[in-house]
Protein backbone atom coordinates (compact mmCIF):
# COMPACT_ATOMS: atom_id res chain seq x y z
CA UNK A 1 0.00 0.00 0.00
CA UNK A 2 1.23 3.49 -0.95
CA UNK A 3 2.32 5.70 2.00
CA UNK A 4 -0.87 8.07 3.31
CA UNK A 5 -0.56 12.34 2.70
CA UNK A 6 -2.60 14.67 3.02
CA UNK A 7 -5.04 15.25 -0.44
CA UNK A 8 -4.37 18.91 -2.16
CA UNK A 9 -7.47 21.76 -1.11
CA UNK A 10 -8.73 21.62 -4.77
CA UNK A 11 -9.00 17.62 -4.77
CA UNK A 12 -10.82 17.74 -1.64
CA UNK A 13 -13.69 19.99 -2.36
CA UNK A 14 -13.86 18.19 -6.26
CA UNK A 15 -14.84 15.22 -3.98
CA UNK A 16 -16.58 16.95 -1.77
CA UNK A 17 -18.68 18.43 -4.95
CA UNK A 18 -19.38 14.95 -5.98
CA UNK A 19 -21.96 15.13 -2.87
CA UNK A 20 -23.32 18.42 -3.26
CA UNK A 21 -23.23 19.08 -6.71
CA UNK A 22 -24.93 16.50 -8.81
CA UNK A 23 -25.43 18.46 -11.94
CA UNK A 24 -25.95 21.52 -13.54
CA UNK A 25 -29.34 22.04 -11.54
CA UNK A 26 -27.67 21.63 -8.00
CA UNK A 27 -25.75 24.47 -8.78
CA UNK A 28 -29.05 26.52 -9.59
CA UNK A 29 -30.67 25.23 -6.28
CA UNK A 30 -27.49 26.38 -4.16
CA UNK A 31 -27.01 29.73 -5.46
CA UNK A 32 -31.02 30.42 -6.02
CA UNK A 33 -31.55 29.92 -2.21
CA UNK A 34 -28.08 31.65 -1.10
CA UNK A 35 -29.95 34.76 -2.94
CA UNK A 36 -33.08 33.98 -1.16
CA UNK A 37 -31.39 33.93 2.37
CA UNK A 38 -29.82 37.16 1.56
CA UNK A 39 -33.26 38.33 1.44
CA UNK A 40 -33.91 38.82 -2.17
CA UNK A 41 -37.26 39.69 -3.46
CA UNK A 42 -35.93 39.28 -7.19
CA UNK A 43 -33.83 36.31 -8.88
CA UNK A 44 -33.30 36.13 -12.34
CA UNK A 45 -31.51 32.57 -13.92
CA UNK A 46 -29.90 32.65 -16.96
CA UNK A 47 -28.93 29.17 -18.35
CA UNK A 48 -26.45 29.00 -21.56
CA UNK A 49 -24.14 26.21 -23.50
CA UNK A 50 -26.03 23.45 -22.66
CA UNK A 51 -26.54 24.18 -19.06
CA UNK A 52 -22.74 24.53 -18.22
CA UNK A 53 -22.89 28.20 -17.74
CA UNK A 54 -25.46 29.19 -15.42
CA UNK A 55 -25.76 33.50 -14.42
CA UNK A 56 -27.74 33.91 -11.03
CA UNK A 57 -28.29 38.09 -10.42
CA UNK A 58 -30.33 39.09 -7.26
CA UNK A 59 -31.09 41.78 -5.16
CA UNK A 60 -30.33 40.83 -1.90
CA UNK A 61 -27.98 42.23 1.00
CA UNK A 62 -24.95 41.11 -0.65
CA UNK A 63 -21.44 39.72 0.66
CA UNK A 64 -19.43 42.19 2.61
CA UNK A 65 -15.73 42.83 0.66
CA UNK A 66 -13.91 41.91 3.90
CA UNK A 67 -15.84 38.50 3.91
CA UNK A 68 -16.08 37.80 0.35
CA UNK A 69 -12.55 35.80 -0.24
CA UNK A 70 -14.27 34.01 2.85
CA UNK A 71 -17.07 32.83 1.18
CA UNK A 72 -15.67 30.51 -1.10
CA UNK A 73 -13.16 28.54 1.62
CA UNK A 74 -14.95 25.23 2.92
CA UNK A 75 -17.21 25.22 6.03
CA UNK A 76 -17.22 29.45 5.84
CA UNK A 77 -20.96 30.26 6.53
CA UNK A 78 -22.73 33.08 7.72
CA UNK A 79 -26.09 31.35 8.98
CA UNK A 80 -24.83 29.71 11.81
CA UNK A 81 -22.05 30.92 14.87
CA UNK A 82 -22.44 28.06 17.69
CA UNK A 83 -22.56 24.38 18.32
CA UNK A 84 -26.50 25.22 19.11
CA UNK A 85 -27.29 26.74 16.17
CA UNK A 86 -27.46 23.49 14.05
CA UNK A 87 -30.13 22.84 15.98
CA UNK A 88 -32.19 25.94 15.41
CA UNK A 89 -31.80 26.29 11.54
CA UNK A 90 -33.66 29.23 9.97
CA UNK A 91 -32.02 29.17 6.51
CA UNK A 92 -31.63 26.98 3.25
CA UNK A 93 -27.62 26.92 3.61
CA UNK A 94 -25.69 26.59 6.40
CA UNK A 95 -23.27 23.94 5.54
CA UNK A 96 -20.42 26.30 3.94
CA UNK A 97 -19.96 23.77 1.35
CA UNK A 98 -21.72 24.67 -1.61
CA UNK A 99 -19.31 27.51 -3.18
CA UNK A 100 -16.34 25.88 -2.03
CA UNK A 101 -17.97 22.75 -4.33
CA UNK A 102 -18.91 25.14 -6.86
CA UNK A 103 -15.55 26.77 -7.65
CA UNK A 104 -13.56 23.21 -7.73
CA UNK A 105 -15.27 22.14 -10.66
CA UNK A 106 -16.20 25.56 -12.75
CA UNK A 107 -14.73 29.19 -13.51
CA UNK A 108 -17.11 31.30 -11.13
CA UNK A 109 -17.11 34.93 -11.31
CA UNK A 110 -18.88 36.79 -8.34
CA UNK A 111 -19.99 40.56 -8.36
CA UNK A 112 -21.43 41.75 -5.48
CA UNK A 113 -22.28 45.08 -3.37
CA UNK A 114 -23.55 45.58 0.45
CA UNK A 115 -26.12 48.68 0.62
CA UNK A 116 -23.20 50.61 2.99
CA UNK A 117 -20.82 50.61 -0.13
CA UNK A 118 -20.86 52.92 -2.82
CA UNK A 119 -18.80 50.30 -5.09
CA UNK A 120 -18.85 46.78 -4.80
CA UNK A 121 -16.30 43.79 -5.10
CA UNK A 122 -15.80 41.56 -8.20
CA UNK A 123 -14.20 37.92 -7.43
CA UNK A 124 -13.16 35.42 -9.89
CA UNK A 125 -12.48 31.80 -9.02
CA UNK A 126 -10.86 28.98 -10.82
CA UNK A 127 -9.23 25.18 -9.48
CA UNK A 128 -10.27 26.94 -6.06
CA UNK A 129 -8.52 29.66 -6.40
CA UNK A 130 -9.80 33.19 -5.73
CA UNK A 131 -8.45 37.09 -6.38
CA UNK A 132 -10.56 40.02 -5.95
CA UNK A 133 -10.45 43.76 -7.07
CA UNK A 134 -13.20 46.37 -6.76
CA UNK A 135 -15.85 47.47 -9.42
CA UNK A 136 -18.84 49.13 -9.98
CA UNK A 137 -22.30 47.63 -9.59
CA UNK A 138 -25.92 47.72 -7.69
CA UNK A 139 -26.53 46.26 -4.41
CA UNK A 140 -27.02 42.33 -4.79
CA UNK A 141 -24.90 39.77 -6.15
CA UNK A 142 -24.40 38.35 -9.45
CA UNK A 143 -22.87 34.75 -9.34
CA UNK A 144 -21.66 33.53 -13.10
CA UNK A 145 -20.59 30.12 -13.46
CA UNK A 146 -18.78 28.83 -16.55
CA UNK A 147 -17.87 25.52 -18.14
CA UNK A 148 -19.16 23.52 -15.22
CA UNK A 149 -17.26 20.23 -14.58
CA UNK A 150 -14.40 21.60 -17.41
CA UNK A 151 -12.11 19.22 -15.20
CA UNK A 152 -14.00 16.51 -14.34
CA UNK A 153 -14.56 14.75 -17.80
CA UNK A 154 -16.25 11.53 -16.59
CA UNK A 155 -18.86 13.89 -15.12
CA UNK A 156 -19.42 15.86 -17.64
CA UNK A 157 -19.80 12.74 -19.99
CA UNK A 158 -22.66 11.77 -17.38
CA UNK A 159 -24.62 14.30 -18.03
CA UNK A 160 -28.02 13.77 -19.63
CA UNK A 161 -29.14 15.74 -23.17
CA UNK A 162 -29.24 19.55 -22.96
CA UNK A 163 -32.92 19.99 -22.76
CA UNK A 164 -33.25 17.10 -20.11
CA UNK A 165 -30.79 18.78 -17.84
CA UNK A 166 -32.86 21.67 -18.27
CA UNK A 167 -35.67 20.05 -17.30
CA UNK A 168 -34.01 19.31 -14.23
CA UNK A 169 -33.10 22.91 -13.69
CA UNK A 170 -36.70 23.56 -14.57
CA UNK A 171 -38.50 21.28 -11.52
CA UNK A 172 -35.75 23.11 -8.79
CA UNK A 173 -36.80 26.62 -9.73
CA UNK A 174 -40.85 25.15 -10.20
CA UNK A 175 -40.39 24.21 -6.71
CA UNK A 176 -38.31 27.35 -5.23
CA UNK A 177 -40.93 29.19 -6.31
CA UNK A 178 -43.99 27.67 -4.97
CA UNK A 179 -42.28 27.58 -1.61
CA UNK A 180 -41.65 31.46 -1.49
CA UNK A 181 -44.55 32.91 -3.06
CA UNK A 182 -43.09 36.27 -1.79
CA UNK A 183 -40.22 36.28 -4.52
CA UNK A 184 -40.42 37.06 -7.91
CA UNK A 185 -38.27 34.40 -9.89
CA UNK A 186 -37.41 34.27 -13.72
CA UNK A 187 -35.99 31.60 -15.40
CA UNK A 188 -34.11 31.69 -19.26
CA UNK A 189 -33.19 30.17 -21.38
CA UNK A 190 -30.70 31.87 -23.97
CA UNK A 191 -31.87 34.99 -22.87
CA UNK A 192 -35.63 33.81 -23.35
CA UNK A 193 -38.01 33.60 -20.43
CA UNK A 194 -39.08 30.18 -19.85
CA UNK A 195 -40.93 30.98 -16.11
CA UNK A 196 -41.54 34.05 -14.19
CA UNK A 197 -42.97 34.46 -10.82
CA UNK A 198 -44.65 38.66 -9.99
CA UNK A 199 -43.53 37.78 -5.80
CA UNK A 200 -47.24 38.32 -5.11
CA UNK A 201 -46.79 36.18 -1.89
CA UNK A 202 -49.95 35.02 -2.76
CA UNK A 203 -49.65 30.81 -3.37
CA UNK A 204 -52.58 30.60 -5.70
CA UNK A 205 -51.22 33.11 -7.71
CA UNK A 206 -47.76 31.42 -8.01
CA UNK A 207 -49.49 28.23 -8.93
CA UNK A 208 -51.36 29.99 -11.69
CA UNK A 209 -48.47 31.46 -12.77
CA UNK A 210 -46.31 28.22 -12.74
CA UNK A 211 -48.68 25.80 -13.94
CA UNK A 212 -51.91 27.20 -14.87
CA UNK A 213 -55.59 28.39 -13.82
CA UNK A 214 -56.91 24.73 -14.55
CA UNK A 215 -54.83 23.41 -11.59
CA UNK A 216 -55.97 26.04 -9.41
CA UNK A 217 -59.95 25.43 -10.36
CA UNK A 218 -59.18 22.14 -9.06
CA UNK A 219 -57.20 22.44 -5.67
CA UNK A 220 -58.31 22.78 -2.00
CA UNK A 221 -56.63 24.79 0.76
CA UNK A 222 -55.12 22.75 3.47
CA UNK A 223 -54.49 24.78 6.47
CA UNK A 224 -54.42 24.10 10.39
CA UNK A 225 -52.15 24.70 13.63
CA UNK A 226 -51.67 22.94 16.84
CA UNK A 227 -50.11 25.88 18.37
CA UNK A 228 -48.78 22.91 21.62
CA UNK A 229 -46.76 21.61 19.17
CA UNK A 230 -45.91 24.63 17.59
CA UNK A 231 -46.64 22.88 14.11
CA UNK A 232 -48.37 24.50 11.12
CA UNK A 233 -49.12 22.94 7.67
CA UNK A 234 -50.63 25.17 4.85
CA UNK A 235 -51.04 24.53 1.06
CA UNK A 236 -53.23 23.19 -1.70
CA UNK A 237 -54.01 19.40 -2.70
CA UNK A 238 -56.18 18.50 -5.74
CA UNK A 239 -59.70 17.00 -5.65
CA UNK A 240 -58.92 13.25 -5.78
CA UNK A 241 -60.58 13.62 -9.41
CA UNK A 242 -58.11 15.66 -10.77
CA UNK A 243 -54.85 13.21 -10.74
CA UNK A 244 -51.07 13.34 -12.35
CA UNK A 245 -49.33 9.86 -13.63
CA UNK A 246 -46.65 10.17 -11.14
CA UNK A 247 -45.80 11.89 -7.69
CA UNK A 248 -43.78 14.64 -9.59
CA UNK A 249 -46.49 17.05 -8.43
CA UNK A 250 -46.19 16.52 -4.98
CA UNK A 251 -44.07 19.57 -3.70
CA UNK A 252 -43.30 19.03 0.46
CA UNK A 253 -41.70 21.48 2.57
CA UNK A 254 -40.68 21.64 5.86
CA UNK A 255 -39.92 25.04 7.01
CA UNK A 256 -40.21 26.25 2.99
CA UNK A 257 -37.07 23.70 2.74
CA UNK A 258 -38.00 21.14 -0.12
CA UNK A 259 -37.84 17.73 1.16
CA UNK A 260 -38.21 14.06 0.22
CA UNK A 261 -39.92 12.59 3.69
CA UNK A 262 -41.68 9.42 3.32
CA UNK A 263 -43.64 10.55 6.74
CA UNK A 264 -44.91 13.07 4.41
CA UNK A 265 -45.57 11.02 1.55
CA UNK A 266 -47.09 8.36 3.15
CA UNK A 267 -49.37 10.50 4.86
CA UNK A 268 -50.79 12.17 1.91
CA UNK A 269 -51.10 8.68 -0.01
CA UNK A 270 -52.98 7.16 2.99
CA UNK A 271 -56.19 9.76 2.45
CA UNK A 272 -55.92 9.60 -1.02
CA UNK A 273 -55.94 5.64 -1.05
CA UNK A 274 -59.86 5.27 -1.49
CA UNK A 275 -59.96 8.31 -3.19
CA UNK A 276 -58.31 7.95 -6.58
CA UNK A 277 -57.39 4.93 -8.76
CA UNK A 278 -53.81 2.54 -8.28
CA UNK A 279 -50.64 4.77 -10.30
CA UNK A 280 -52.50 8.10 -10.03
CA UNK A 281 -51.71 10.80 -7.31
CA UNK A 282 -52.64 14.47 -6.19
CA UNK A 283 -51.16 17.49 -7.05
CA UNK A 284 -49.72 18.81 -3.23
CA UNK A 285 -48.33 21.95 -2.44
CA UNK A 286 -47.70 21.69 1.09
CA UNK A 287 -45.25 23.38 3.58
CA UNK A 288 -45.05 22.05 7.43
CA UNK A 289 -44.09 24.68 9.63
CA UNK A 290 -41.64 23.33 12.78
CA UNK A 291 -39.70 23.92 15.75
CA UNK A 292 -36.31 23.28 14.21
CA UNK A 293 -35.07 21.83 17.33
CA UNK A 294 -37.91 19.01 16.60
CA UNK A 295 -36.31 17.86 12.94
CA UNK A 296 -32.91 17.33 12.14
CA UNK A 297 -32.14 19.09 8.88
CA UNK A 298 -28.82 17.93 8.86
CA UNK A 299 -28.91 14.51 7.60
CA UNK A 300 -27.43 14.50 3.96
CA UNK A 301 -25.55 17.31 2.38
CA UNK A 302 -28.28 17.73 -0.32
CA UNK A 303 -30.49 18.66 2.69
CA UNK A 304 -33.41 16.72 1.19
CA UNK A 305 -33.37 13.73 3.83
CA UNK A 306 -35.34 15.19 7.45
CA UNK A 307 -35.88 13.40 10.70
CA UNK A 308 -38.22 13.86 13.18
CA UNK A 309 -38.48 13.92 17.27
CA UNK A 310 -41.74 12.47 16.87
CA UNK A 311 -42.94 10.76 13.63
CA UNK A 312 -45.83 9.56 14.97
CA UNK A 313 -47.28 12.93 15.92
CA UNK A 314 -46.18 14.84 12.18
CA UNK A 315 -47.76 11.90 10.35
CA UNK A 316 -51.09 12.09 12.30
CA UNK A 317 -51.09 15.78 11.95
CA UNK A 318 -49.96 15.91 8.05
CA UNK A 319 -52.68 13.26 7.62
CA UNK A 320 -55.86 14.56 9.75
CA UNK A 321 -55.12 17.87 7.97
CA UNK A 322 -55.33 16.95 4.36
CA UNK A 323 -58.34 15.15 5.04
CA UNK A 324 -59.97 18.17 6.81
CA UNK A 325 -58.90 20.07 3.28
CA UNK A 326 -60.46 17.64 1.35
CA UNK A 327 -63.61 17.46 3.59
CA UNK A 328 -63.96 21.39 3.37
CA UNK A 329 -62.31 22.38 6.88
CA UNK A 330 -59.20 24.93 7.04
CA UNK A 331 -58.90 27.42 10.09
CA UNK A 332 -58.76 30.19 7.60
CA UNK A 333 -60.31 31.38 4.31
CA UNK A 334 -56.96 32.45 2.79
CA UNK A 335 -53.38 31.24 2.24
CA UNK A 336 -50.27 33.96 1.27
CA UNK A 337 -47.51 31.44 1.95
CA UNK A 338 -46.77 28.34 3.19
CA UNK A 339 -51.16 14.67 19.10
CA UNK A 340 -51.63 11.92 20.17
CA UNK A 341 -49.21 9.20 21.01
CA UNK A 342 -49.59 5.86 19.25
CA UNK A 343 -49.50 2.45 20.80
CA UNK A 344 -50.75 -1.47 20.01
CA UNK A 345 -50.42 -3.01 16.80
CA UNK A 346 -48.97 -1.65 13.48
CA UNK A 347 -50.16 -1.64 10.03
CA UNK A 348 -48.58 -1.41 6.89
CA UNK A 349 -49.24 1.46 4.78
CA UNK A 350 -47.37 1.16 0.51
CA UNK A 351 -48.09 3.35 -2.27
CA UNK A 352 -50.83 1.41 -3.34
CA UNK A 353 -54.33 0.98 -2.39
CA UNK A 354 -53.45 -1.99 0.08
CA UNK A 355 -56.16 -1.92 3.65
CA UNK A 356 -54.01 -2.02 7.13
CA UNK A 357 -52.99 -5.26 8.71
CA UNK A 358 -51.46 -6.28 11.65
CA UNK A 359 -47.56 -6.04 11.52
CA UNK A 360 -46.16 -6.98 15.26
CA UNK A 361 -42.50 -5.33 14.92
CA UNK A 362 -41.47 -2.20 15.97
CA UNK A 363 -45.49 -1.84 18.40
CA UNK A 364 -46.22 2.03 18.90
CA UNK A 365 -43.72 3.38 16.37
CA UNK A 366 -44.15 4.39 12.93
CA UNK A 367 -41.35 2.05 10.90
CA UNK A 368 -40.36 2.39 7.61
CA UNK A 369 -39.13 -0.11 5.72
CA UNK A 370 -36.06 1.19 2.94
CA UNK A 371 -35.60 -1.56 1.05
CA UNK A 372 -39.89 -2.71 0.52
CA UNK A 373 -40.07 1.40 1.11
CA UNK A 374 -43.28 0.76 3.23
CA UNK A 375 -44.33 1.91 5.92
CA UNK A 376 -45.41 0.38 8.81
CA UNK A 377 -48.70 2.85 11.18
CA UNK A 378 -50.05 2.04 14.65
CA UNK A 379 -53.70 0.13 13.92
CA UNK A 380 -55.63 2.70 16.59
CA UNK A 381 -54.47 5.56 15.00
CA UNK A 382 -55.20 4.63 10.95
CA UNK A 383 -59.14 3.92 13.16
CA UNK A 384 -59.31 6.72 14.31
CA UNK A 385 -57.96 8.82 11.35
CA UNK A 386 -60.70 6.96 8.98
CA UNK A 387 -63.33 8.78 11.19
CA UNK A 388 -61.68 11.94 11.86
CA UNK A 389 -63.77 14.29 10.01
CA UNK A 390 -67.31 14.86 9.37
CA UNK A 391 -68.92 16.61 6.30
CA UNK A 392 -69.54 20.21 6.13
CA UNK A 393 -73.08 19.82 5.53
CA UNK A 394 -75.25 17.61 8.30
CA UNK A 395 -78.26 16.01 7.47
CA UNK A 396 -80.27 15.16 10.53
CA UNK A 397 -82.53 12.63 8.69
CA UNK A 398 -81.11 9.25 7.99
CA UNK A 399 -82.05 7.28 4.66
CA UNK A 400 -82.08 3.68 4.28
CA UNK A 401 -81.60 1.58 0.76
CA UNK A 402 -85.20 2.09 -0.76
CA UNK A 403 -87.00 4.00 2.44
CA UNK A 404 -90.18 5.87 1.32
CA UNK A 405 -90.24 9.44 2.72
CA UNK A 406 -92.24 12.61 2.36
CA UNK A 407 -91.61 13.92 -1.07
CA UNK A 408 -92.33 17.92 -1.47
CA UNK A 409 -90.82 18.89 -4.44
CA UNK A 410 -87.70 17.72 -7.06
CA UNK A 411 -85.76 20.76 -5.83
CA UNK A 412 -83.30 20.35 -2.84
CA UNK A 413 -82.94 22.34 -0.09
CA UNK A 414 -79.41 23.58 -1.23
CA UNK A 415 -80.38 24.82 -4.73
CA UNK A 416 -79.74 21.69 -7.18
CA UNK A 417 -82.62 20.86 -8.82
CA UNK A 418 -82.57 17.25 -10.99
CA UNK A 419 -83.41 17.30 -14.59
CA UNK A 420 -83.74 13.85 -15.09
CA UNK A 421 -81.80 10.96 -16.23
CA UNK A 422 -79.46 10.42 -18.97
CA UNK A 423 -78.86 6.44 -20.45
CA UNK A 424 -80.64 5.13 -17.57
CA UNK A 425 -76.76 5.88 -15.71
CA UNK A 426 -76.70 9.49 -15.50
CA UNK A 427 -78.16 11.73 -12.91
CA UNK A 428 -78.65 15.58 -14.64
CA UNK A 429 -78.94 18.34 -12.63
CA UNK A 430 -79.22 22.08 -12.69
CA UNK A 431 -76.93 23.74 -10.29
CA UNK A 432 -75.42 27.57 -9.25
CA UNK A 433 -72.64 26.37 -11.63
CA UNK A 434 -74.00 24.67 -14.06
CA UNK A 435 -74.95 21.50 -15.39
CA UNK A 436 -74.13 18.53 -13.23
CA UNK A 437 -73.88 14.99 -14.58
CA UNK A 438 -73.55 12.43 -11.52
CA UNK A 439 -72.84 8.64 -12.59
CA UNK A 440 -75.82 7.71 -10.25
CA UNK A 441 -74.01 4.22 -9.18
CA UNK A 442 -70.63 5.75 -8.13
CA UNK A 443 -72.04 8.18 -5.89
CA UNK A 444 -74.13 5.38 -4.33
CA UNK A 445 -70.93 3.32 -4.43
CA UNK A 446 -68.78 6.26 -1.86
CA UNK A 447 -71.88 6.55 0.13
CA UNK A 448 -72.27 3.67 1.05
CA UNK A 449 -68.31 2.40 1.43
CA UNK A 450 -68.32 5.99 4.13
CA UNK A 451 -70.93 4.55 5.98
CA UNK A 452 -69.74 0.78 6.20
CA UNK A 453 -66.76 2.65 7.31
CA UNK A 454 -68.68 4.72 10.03
CA UNK A 455 -71.22 1.59 11.19
CA UNK A 456 -70.01 0.49 14.52
CA UNK A 457 -72.73 -1.55 13.89
CA UNK A 458 -73.84 -3.64 10.43
CA UNK A 459 -77.73 -5.28 10.03
CA UNK A 460 -77.15 -8.63 8.62
CA UNK A 461 -79.71 -10.52 6.94
CA UNK A 462 -79.96 -14.47 7.66
CA UNK A 463 -80.02 -16.59 4.62
CA UNK A 464 -82.34 -19.80 5.49
CA UNK A 465 -81.13 -21.04 1.80
CA UNK A 466 -77.73 -20.81 0.35
CA UNK A 467 -75.95 -22.02 -2.09
CA UNK A 468 -72.43 -24.28 -1.92
CA UNK A 469 -70.00 -22.15 -2.57
CA UNK A 470 -66.87 -23.69 -4.18
CA UNK A 471 -63.06 -22.35 -3.05
CA UNK A 472 -60.05 -23.34 -3.67
CA UNK A 473 -57.98 -24.31 -0.49
CA UNK A 474 -55.55 -21.25 0.00
CA UNK A 475 -58.79 -19.35 -0.44
CA UNK A 476 -60.41 -21.28 1.94
CA UNK A 477 -57.57 -20.56 4.68
CA UNK A 478 -57.16 -16.76 3.54
CA UNK A 479 -60.99 -16.61 4.42
CA UNK A 480 -60.41 -18.42 8.05
CA UNK A 481 -57.71 -15.91 8.76
CA UNK A 482 -59.86 -13.11 7.78
CA UNK A 483 -63.07 -14.32 9.60
CA UNK A 484 -63.31 -11.43 11.90
CA UNK A 485 -62.99 -8.91 9.25
CA UNK A 486 -65.90 -10.53 7.35
CA UNK A 487 -68.12 -10.98 10.34
CA UNK A 488 -67.33 -7.22 11.13
CA UNK A 489 -69.15 -5.91 8.21
CA UNK A 490 -72.16 -8.11 8.37
CA UNK A 491 -71.07 -11.34 6.99
CA UNK A 492 -71.64 -15.11 8.79
CA UNK A 493 -69.79 -17.54 7.26
CA UNK A 494 -69.59 -21.25 7.52
CA UNK A 495 -67.09 -23.73 5.91
CA UNK A 496 -68.07 -27.03 5.17
CA UNK A 497 -64.73 -28.77 4.21
CA UNK A 498 -61.80 -27.07 3.19
CA UNK A 499 -63.24 -26.40 -0.49
CA UNK A 500 -66.51 -25.79 0.54
CA UNK A 501 -68.13 -22.98 1.84
CA UNK A 502 -71.73 -21.12 3.29
CA UNK A 503 -73.22 -18.13 3.81
CA UNK A 504 -75.46 -18.10 6.77
CA UNK A 505 -75.98 -14.35 6.83
CA UNK A 506 -74.83 -11.07 4.75
CA UNK A 507 -75.24 -7.43 5.31
CA UNK A 508 -79.03 -5.84 5.14
CA UNK A 509 -78.08 -4.04 2.11
CA UNK A 510 -77.09 -6.99 -0.36
CA UNK A 511 -80.44 -8.88 0.31
CA UNK A 512 -80.59 -9.04 -3.45
CA UNK A 513 -76.96 -9.72 -4.20
CA UNK A 514 -76.04 -13.46 -5.05
CA UNK A 515 -73.59 -14.06 -2.40
CA UNK A 516 -71.66 -16.30 -4.53
CA UNK A 517 -70.75 -12.91 -6.40
CA UNK A 518 -69.86 -11.61 -3.69
CA UNK A 519 -66.65 -13.85 -2.66
CA UNK A 520 -66.00 -14.27 -5.96
CA UNK A 521 -65.19 -10.42 -6.56
CA UNK A 522 -63.65 -10.13 -2.95
CA UNK A 523 -61.11 -12.68 -3.89
CA UNK A 524 -60.79 -11.83 -7.31
CA UNK A 525 -59.74 -8.13 -6.51
CA UNK A 526 -56.70 -9.17 -4.37
CA UNK A 527 -54.45 -9.61 -6.99
CA UNK A 528 -52.29 -11.40 -4.82
CA UNK A 529 -52.17 -8.70 -2.11
CA UNK A 530 -53.31 -10.91 0.91
CA UNK A 531 -53.42 -7.36 3.38
CA UNK A 532 -55.79 -6.08 1.39
CA UNK A 533 -58.74 -8.45 2.04
CA UNK A 534 -60.63 -5.50 4.49
CA UNK A 535 -60.61 -3.01 2.19
CA UNK A 536 -62.08 -5.63 -0.58
CA UNK A 537 -64.53 -6.72 1.33
CA UNK A 538 -65.56 -2.64 1.62
CA UNK A 539 -65.11 -1.99 -1.40
CA UNK A 540 -67.15 -5.07 -2.78
CA UNK A 541 -69.98 -4.29 -0.68
CA UNK A 542 -70.46 -0.61 -1.32
CA UNK A 543 -70.13 -1.50 -5.01
CA UNK A 544 -72.84 -4.77 -5.08
CA UNK A 545 -75.16 -2.65 -2.69
CA UNK A 546 -75.25 0.08 -4.88
CA UNK A 547 -77.50 0.90 -7.71
CA UNK A 548 -76.23 0.11 -11.12
CA UNK A 549 -76.22 1.71 -14.45
CA UNK A 550 -78.75 1.24 -16.76
CA UNK A 551 -81.10 1.35 -14.03
CA UNK A 552 -84.49 3.62 -14.60
CA UNK A 553 -84.93 5.60 -11.41
CA UNK A 554 -88.00 8.23 -10.60
CA UNK A 555 -87.22 11.42 -9.86
CA UNK A 556 -87.46 10.78 -6.34
CA UNK A 557 -84.90 7.99 -6.32
CA UNK A 558 -82.34 10.28 -7.65
CA UNK A 559 -83.01 12.98 -5.12
CA UNK A 560 -82.40 10.38 -2.55
CA UNK A 561 -79.64 9.16 -4.44
CA UNK A 562 -77.82 12.82 -4.79
CA UNK A 563 -78.94 13.79 -1.05
CA UNK A 564 -77.27 11.18 0.47
CA UNK A 565 -74.10 11.83 -2.05
CA UNK A 566 -74.04 15.20 -0.86
CA UNK A 567 -73.17 13.91 2.85
CA UNK A 568 -70.25 12.39 1.93
CA UNK A 569 -66.95 13.26 3.24
CA UNK A 570 -64.90 12.75 0.13
CA UNK A 571 -67.94 13.25 -2.89
CA UNK A 572 -65.03 12.97 -5.60
CA UNK A 573 -64.68 9.50 -6.62
CA UNK A 574 -65.84 6.05 -5.75
CA UNK A 575 -63.37 3.94 -3.51
CA UNK A 576 -61.67 2.13 -7.11
CA UNK A 577 -60.99 5.89 -7.62
CA UNK A 578 -63.40 6.85 -10.66
CA UNK A 579 -65.17 10.39 -10.80
CA UNK A 580 -68.51 10.20 -9.81
CA UNK A 581 -69.28 13.59 -11.08
CA UNK A 582 -68.72 16.51 -14.17
CA UNK A 583 -69.58 19.82 -14.37
CA UNK A 584 -70.29 22.08 -17.19
CA UNK A 585 -70.35 25.43 -16.37
CA UNK A 586 -73.08 27.51 -18.02
CA UNK A 587 -70.76 30.45 -19.15
CA UNK A 588 -69.38 27.39 -21.26
CA UNK A 589 -72.93 26.23 -22.65
CA UNK A 590 -73.82 30.01 -23.64
CA UNK A 591 -70.70 29.99 -25.09
CA UNK A 592 -71.31 27.35 -27.49
CA UNK A 593 -74.58 28.47 -28.30
CA UNK A 594 -73.18 32.02 -28.58
CA UNK A 595 -75.52 33.26 -25.91
CA UNK A 596 -72.31 35.63 -24.91
CA UNK A 597 -72.09 37.47 -27.48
Amino acid sequence: MARIKQLSKNLINQIAAGEVIERPASVVKELTENSIDAGATKVSIDITNDCRDIRIADNGSGIHPDDILLAFSKHATSKIQEDDDLYNIHTFGFRGEALASIISISKLTCITRTPEFETGTKVKCENSEVTKVETGCAVGTIMEVKDLFYNLPVRLKFLKSSSTEFSYIQEIVQSIALSHPEVSLELKKYGKTVLKTTGQDNLTQTIKEVYSSDVTNNLKEVLKTDELSGLKISGFVSTPDYTRSSKKSYYTYINSRAVKCPVFQKAIDTVYRTLTANNKYPFVVLNLEIPPHDVDVNVHPTKKEVRYKNPNQIFNFIFSAVQGGLSNYVESANIKAFSQPLQNNTAPISQSSSPIVQFPKNQGEIYVDEKSDTMYVPQNMMDKMETSYQPKKDYTQSFQQNQMFEVKSPVEEDGDKIIGQYKDTYILIETDQGLEIVDQHIAEERYNYEKLQNDKEIISQMLFVSDVIEISASECELIKENLEKFERYGYGIEFVNDKEIIFRKIPQMLSKVNPKDIIAEILQNLEGNIDSMEENILKTTACKASVKANTPLTIWQMQEIIKKWRTTKMPYTCPHGRPICHTIPHKELAGFFERNK
